[in-house]
């Protein structure tokens, strides 16, 4: 397996966590970075909330990212984060921490295969060694001066009453070469044993630990931080904590979510097989029978897909049977596997199951070398009572079969996350193979649908809006009863039925009362809600004549069909809406049209001037107040805002340069190092050597600043020089920007183009934050989805008000509000430094596309090169296309845009 390209939305998960890091340097705080990152990132600063037991301004955070996102690769590829910009040292020790041993067993198998694209994104940190528990205890401290090393254990094994968690605080000979030449500072923060003159210092891993300051990373949160085990890892004092999980706590100890990953984005990046189709039947064998005849259709798309060359897929279904119990009849694993067997002619080597009694996914591990997904491997149909084995994944999962409640929600959960997973992590040709699907033995469609809604929200990760539209019915009398799924767009018209006598109605089940009243004045029953056929049926039973009765049931038949009104939004109808990118002719690829949307594809050839290397004043600054904090120096007030600064990071600085004690190089390696360390693909190799090294001989000829103290600060010398080369990239880009795009002959070499073209997908609108009514009510009726992004203004507010009421008239046919740095999900027009993504794209009744754009009079000036790409996107469309910039309300500029009604 080689290293894969992240997504767009892994990418932008670790720029989160660069800007964070960068910002905790930056700014007087980590608590106050993480408030400004998020600020910046997000349009809105979260609080930041200290974890209970640690120190109020450790960096702490938490990335939030639903099941299937990849959350493993993620913490993997933040190690060399953590060490150059938060710890900016070229070694460290994290401490990964997983929610059981037979996650902790995979990990560490993972992290330590050289081929494994985890493996692949730790090593960007360097030399790594990966240890579990067990090794960590022998560890050496050349391990630790040369390599990051990654010691993988379960929280808990921090467990005060566990044998693991004991031997942590225990002496070991072993460790005693760890303690030899400490520093008096280094000393007193070490753990004693015993009491008064009789305390002594253990040779522990716990003190090497705290020695080392450990940075944390708790994969699979899950509201760990209420357990002891987690309160425990403060005494190893650690460097910073990161959480990732698809459900942070955001109630009892909020966890500080600083980036949050959709489902709507990992469907629209093609990770995982959304919307989940959902199919309830009462009758546990016709249950059965609907999985295995959707299986084998799926088989055969799979097939023929195949033969066209698409790689090879067995769909599986997983199905979760009902427990045994003594002396009763239950849908247990050996009834279903009979039931395969028996009527269905299922091989029983197609059949596995996997339970506390029967291992047999293990027994798939050891007997196939690809295990589940190898092509000689038989098994379609894997039966399992609570939950699958830990750790176990196969994206070839995608039918869930529920015979037991599914409220039984662990179960549920993990057997969902399975089937949602995409096979190799793209699509396929058929939609049906995007997919999932669940078939539950159950009267009650909305309810299963609820429970199912709950499930994905619970333990996979999605948003509760979310959820709403990625959990479809199969059977149109069964969507009709998904009330929840058209939330906020139903309306349920009461149905008032005569009858001639007056029902007994508290003999009816409490569901099935709550959705009917009595009028004794008028003899009328009302049924407010729809009522399935069960209810019906049940409701019948409190009255005695056959009319009445007959009444009822054809009063609840009309509930449940012409008394919904259902709104469906344009995305929900079919429609379609695709804005035409804008795209360059680049003589590389022979003069074809490529995308415009990385400045990257532009000609500019450019070398870096040495006249431009060397430090600047607030360079020179930077250095100054860096070196006070690696020498644990207190810059106790900031002069400029009047702010304490934390003791956190000057701290941890100083104790991080004691452990790591750089070597004595000289200006050739220290420059050879920065090379190494700045990836910048559009210099040559030679051309940054000689940057760097002019650079840097600058800075050695000024008073103060020696080689030591370069050798020592060599990671805020690599940062200060990566910003330089970016700065002067970025001019060199403006240059080649404007004459590519407005020079004389840019007509030439830009166009607008239907060969690309951004396509609003039903399924991949993602929004940072819904609208929540902060800036007034309205009934939008013509917004492409049912969700919609915030707004950053209530003139933004205002503005799609407007456009909506134009949509009801005619003028537009409908719209969407776009969003920002959702590239999965958003349109946007490259600029030089940066993406412009309009605030809200029009289709118009004559196909055009109207993009407007709403800036505030204070940002009118700043806006000068939106307007200009805006504007040129819109002249070289051929009128296919519109483009308005609006200020202080003045909606005729949009009104001159439209058509007439």
């Amino acid at each position: 397996m080689s290293a894969f390209t992240p997504k767009t939305y892994q990418q932008q998960v670790l720029d989160s966590v660069e800007a964070y890091f960068k910002a905790c340097h930056e700014l007087p705080s980590p608590s106050i970075a993480f408030t400004a990152t998020t600020e910046r990132l997000w349009g809105r600063g979260n609080p930041y909330h200290p974890l209970p037991g640690f120190p109020a301004d450790m960096p702490y955070f938490c990335l939030r990212v639903p099941t299937g996102g990849g959350k493993t690769w993620l913490a993997a590829k933040s190690v060399a984060l953590v060490n150059t910009h938060l710890l900016r040292t070229e070694h460290s020790v994290i401490l990964w921490l997983v929610p059981s041993k037979p996650i902790r067993e995979q990990t560490i198998r993972a992290l330590k295969n050289r081929s494994h694209p985890y493996h692949l994104a730790l090593r960007e940190a360097g030399p790594v060694t990966v240890l579990d528990l067990d090794e960590a205890k022998s560890v050496t401290r050349s391990t630790l001066d040369t390599t990051t090393t990654v010691i993988v254990a379960t929280r808990q094994a921090f467990q005060v009453e566990e044998e693991e968690c004991r031997k942590v605080y225990q002496s070991s000979g072993a460790l005693m070469h760890h303690f030899d030449h400490l520093a008096p500072a280094q000393r007193a923060e070490l753990l004693a044993d015993g009491e008064g003159t009789e305390r002594s210092t253990p040779y522990s891993l716990a003190n090497v630990l705290r020695l080392r300051r450990p940075f944390v990373v708790v994969n699979e949160a899950h509201n760990s931080r209420t357990e002891l085990a987690f309160d425990m890892l403060a005494r190893f004092r650690p460097s910073g904590v990161m959480e990732l999980t698809a459900t942070p706590d955001v109630q009892r100890t909020p966890s500080n979510v600083l980036h949050s990953v959709s489902a709507a984005e990992l469907k629209a990046e093609e990770m995982i097989k959304l919307p989940v189709l959902l199919q309830t039947e009462p009758h546990w064998q016709q249950c059965l029978a609907d999985a295995i005849g959707r299986r084998d259709a799926l088989q055969a798309l799979a097939d023929e897909e195949r033969r066209a060359g698409a790689p090879y897929l067995r769909p599986l279904v997983l199905i979760q049977s009902e427990p045994r119990r003594a002396g009763v009849e239950t849908l247990d694993f050996d009834k279903l596997r009979q039931e395969l067997i028996a009527n269905h002619g299922i091989p029983a080597s197609e059949i596995v199951v996997a339970t506390g009694e029967e291992k047999g996914l293990e027994q798939i591990d050891a007997d196939y070398p690809l295990g589940m997904v190898d092509p000689a491997c038989p098994v379609k149909f894997v039966i399992t009572q609570k939950a699958l084995a830990e750790g176990w994944d196969c994206p070839f999962a995608y039918i869930l079969v529920s015979m037991a409640s599914m409220s039984s929600s662990t179960a549920v959960e993990q057997l969902l996350g399975r089937v949602l997973r995409q096979p190799g992590a793209s699509q396929r040709a058929s939609p049906l193979l995007n997919q999932s699907y669940a078939f539950v033995v159950s009267r009650d469609f909305a309810e299963t649908a609820g429970a199912l809604r709950d499930r994905l929200v619970a333990g996979a990760g999605f948003e509760r809006r979310e959820v709403a539209e990625f959990v479809a019915a199969v059977l149109p009398d069964q969507a009709r009863l998904d009330l929840e799924g058209h939330a906020g767009r139903v309306v349920l018209r009461p149905v008032a039925v005569a009858l001639p006598e007056k029902p007994d109605l508290k003999s009816v089940p409490k569901t099935v009362r709550g959705k009917v009243s009595w009028d004794g004045q008028l003899n009328t029953l009302t049924i407010s809600a729809p009522l399935t056929e069960d209810e019906a049926e049940t409701l019948k039973a409190c009255v005695s004549s056959p009319a009445a009765a007959a009444a009822i049931v054809q009063a609840a038949e009309v509930s449940r069909t012409t008394a919904i009104e259902f709104f469906q939004t344009p995305a929900e109808l079919g429609e379609r809406l695709r804005v035409p990118q804008l795209a360059l002719r680049v003589p590389v690829q022979q003069g074809e049209l490529v995308l415009f949307d990385d400045p990257e594809v532009l000609d500019y050839p450019w070398d870096v001037s040495l006249n431009d290397a060397a430090p600047t004043a607030a360079d020179l600054s930077a250095l100054g107040a860096a070196l006070k904090v690696s020498e644990g120096g207190a810059i106790d007030i900031d002069e400029g805002s009047g702010k304490v600064f934390t003791r956190f990071l000057p701290e941890l600085q100083r104790d991080l340069g004691l452990v790591y004690q750089p070597e004595n190089w000289d200006a050739v390696r220290i420059a050879t190092w920065l090379c190494r360390n700045l990836p910048e693909p559009s210099l040559t190799h030679p051309s940054k050597q000689a940057f760097v090294a002019a650079w840097l001989s600058d800075l050695l000829r000024r008073d103060g600043y020696t080689l030591a103290r370069a050798n020592l600060q060599k990671f805020q010398i690599r940062n200060l020089i990566e910003a330089r080369i970016r700065e002067l990239r970025k001019q060199a880009v403006g240059k080649a920007f404007q004459q590519a795009l407005f020079g004389d002959d840019a007509a030439m070499r830009v166009a607008v183009s239907d060969q690309y073209a951004f396509e609003f997908a039903p399924h991949a609108y993602a929004p940072s934050r819904d609208y929540d009514g902060r800036f007034g009510q309205f009934d939008f009726r013509k917004h492409f989805y049912g969700r919609m992004g915030d707004f950053d203004s209530k003139e933004e507010f205002e503005c799609a008000r407007q456009l909506d009421m134009w949509a009801q008239q005619g003028r537009i046919q409908f719209w969407v509000r776009n969003l920002v740095r959702r590239e999965g999900c958003s349109f946007f027009l490259q600029k030089a430094d940066g993406r412009f993504y309009p605030d809200f794209v029009c289709q118009l009744p004559n196909g055009a596309v109207l993009v407007v754009e709403y800036k505030g009079a204070d940002r009118w000036s700043s806006a000068e090169d939106d307007r200009l790409i805006g504007n040129l996107w819109a002249e070289l469309s051929g009128g296919r296309c519109r483009f308005v910039m609006v200020k202080d309300r003045q909606w005729d500029g949009v009104r001159e845009l439209l058509p007439c009604a």
